[in-house]
């Protein structure tokens, strides 16, 4: 049955087609004979409580070198749309929130929005591992300058990093005694105004960094494991991290069995966790990637997996 399905993203011109998960999706919804608008940020508007969108029609195409076609314009209310997918990047900003009130006005009055606008609000990717303190790694949020210097006393190496962060983006390791604490502390808090995380450092990451997708809360058979480059202690593709598949562990299913049923419950289609090692270092709800990586290593259509998952939670 064609949807009409729109998709809140980045620039369409600026991603890497080849690796973009946006993308994937938007090819599969196109396979199936959904009709795909294209919108950016500042395209949707709410007028009298109505929440409305500017964007373009979309023709996708798998090819690096021109990936996509903008066709006519399309202007009209959100919950004209079937489906939305909110694949906006962070930074995790005001903007961002104020985004999902929009999208929260369109699921109210009948659209299926991915990932529930609630939970992309509530459910940050770095502090909702709180929630799970038996899957972490010892872990501390704080604006202290004071604690966070006793939290690596305690653990000797850490790392830091900003709530509001993507793709490896200002995170630090910090062991104790290094001459330059003071400055990333600083630095990373804002001068104690803004909070930070701070895990025990986990040396496996030199085995990867692992990305478990999941969809409507079960997760893949396969991990996506970011190993970092030379040089490096970030497990991010976009700082240079090589992707490898592999089969998922005993404990990453039983991390995926704690977390899964919860976000399934607070509408959350489509999620990837992170691990390290044993441990579950962020919930990744806003725009989860690993789609080709994963599909291309095994023969998979992950992105068609997550339409049926869709489709399932359409017919309700």
């Amino acid at each position: 049955m064609s949807q009409l399905i729109g998709i809140v993203m980045d620039p369409i011109e600026t991603i890497q087609p080849e690796k973009d998960s946006t993308h994937a999706i938007m090819l599969a919804a196109q396979c199936k004979g959904w009709d795909l608008i294209y919108f950016l940020q500042n395209d949707l508007s709410v007028k009298n409580g109505i929440p409305t969108g500017t964007g373009s029609k979309l023709r996708v195409i798998d090819n690096p070198k021109k990936w996509f076609e903008l066709g006519d314009s399309w202007a009209g209310n959100l919950d004209e749309l079937d489906v939305i997918l909110m694949r906006k990047d962070p930074p995790f900003n005001m903007e961002y929130i104020y985004t999902t009130y929009i999208l929260e006005l369109a699921e109210k009055r009948g659209s299926l929005v991915v990932n529930k606008p609630s939970s992309l609000r509530n459910i940050n990717e770095k502090a909702y591992t709180s929630w799970f303190p038996h899957c972490t790694p010892p872990s501390l949020i704080t604006r202290s300058k004071a604690s966070i210097k006793s939290f690596i006393e305690e653990n000797e190496k850490v790392v830091l990093k900003p709530l509001d962060g993507m793709g490896g983006r200002s995170i630090f390791v910090v062991a104790e005694g290094s001459l330059n604490t003071n400055v990333i502390i600083e630095t990373l808090t804002c001068n104690e105004t803004c909070y930070t995380l701070a895990q025990r450092y986990i040396p496996e990451i030199s085995e990867g960094d692992k990305r478990i997708l999941l969809i409507d809360g079960v997760p893949l058979d396969y991990v996506l494991a970011r190993i970092p480059a030379p040089g490096e202690t970030r497990g991010n593709l976009v700082a240079g991290a090589k992707g490898e598949g592999r089969k998922l562990t005993d404990r990453d299913r039983w991390i995926c069995s704690e977390i899964g049923p919860t976000l399934k419950k607070q509408g959350v289609l489509f999620a990837g966790l992170d691990i390290i090692g044993d441990y579950l270092t962020e919930v990744n709800i806003t725009s989860p990637t690993g789609i080709r990586e994963l599909d291309k290593q095994y023969d998979l259509n992950i992105a068609d997996m997550l339409l049926d998952a869709i489709e399932k939670t359409l017919s309700k």
